[in-house]
């Protein structure tokens, strides 16, 4: 399976592809960021960001995608800036009919270096040894778009076959008895043919 993976970002958005199956060696194939300048205008941003991205889709035709969940920050507009760009991954993805992921900062790291805790000194060590390079990948955006990347072979592939297994599978008929509401059982007017109870005297 080939993943394309991104830690969207406006000014850096880390990405990198990765090729491997669960429990297999993983290979890197790519990994690289997309900068922007702060100073330009935010569309401009994006158009490039979007440029960048299909060339990536294109060149590598990925199997999956796999996006960094984006979280509330102080920051807004940081915020709003790596949403964005996560829009533009996730309409790329759609384009190609591919399936995408979204994976937790805490996912990645528990999946990569074994604790949810981890720093990015420690991931990206992990990385490093996982995939087999001479050198640490630089700068952070890279090392964790392949942290993605890896987090996606070993985690969201199996949560996508079982998606798709359980939406393959044919409805099964409920054995739970179903209730008869008691509105329709209760008598709600006069029934000529039910006995009258003699009212109880009065004291």
């Amino acid at each position: 399976m080939r993943v394309l993976a991104v830690d969207p970002g406006l000014t850096r958005c880390g990405v990198g592809v990765v090729d491997g199956l669960p429990g297999r060696r993983l290979t890197l194939v790519e990994v690289g960021v997309i900068r922007t300048l702060p100073a330009d205008p935010t569309p401009r941003r994006l158009v490039a960001v979007d440029d960048e991205l299909h060339h990536w889709f294109e060149r590598h035709r990925p199997e999956a995608v796999a996006i960094e969940r984006v979280f509330a920050d102080t920051n807004v507009s940081t915020v709003m800036g790596t949403a964005q760009v996560t829009g533009l991954v996730m309409v790329h993805a759609e384009r190609r009919g591919l399936p995408v992921t979204l994976h937790t900062p805490t996912e990645v790291k528990a999946a990569v270096s074994g604790s949810g805790r981890a720093d990015k000194a420690q991931v990206t060590t992990m990385v490093t040894r996982l995939l087999g390079l001479t050198t640490p990948p630089k700068p952070a955006d890279a090392a964790d778009a392949l942290a993605l990347a890896i987090c996606h072979v070993w985690r969201g592939g199996t949560q996508n076959r079982l998606a798709e297994a359980a939406a393959a599978a044919p409805a099964r008929p409920s054995r739970i008895p179903t209730r008869v509401p008691r509105s329709s059982t209760a008598v709600t007017a006069h029934d000529p043919t039910r006995p009258t109870l003699p009212k109880a005297p009065t004291r």
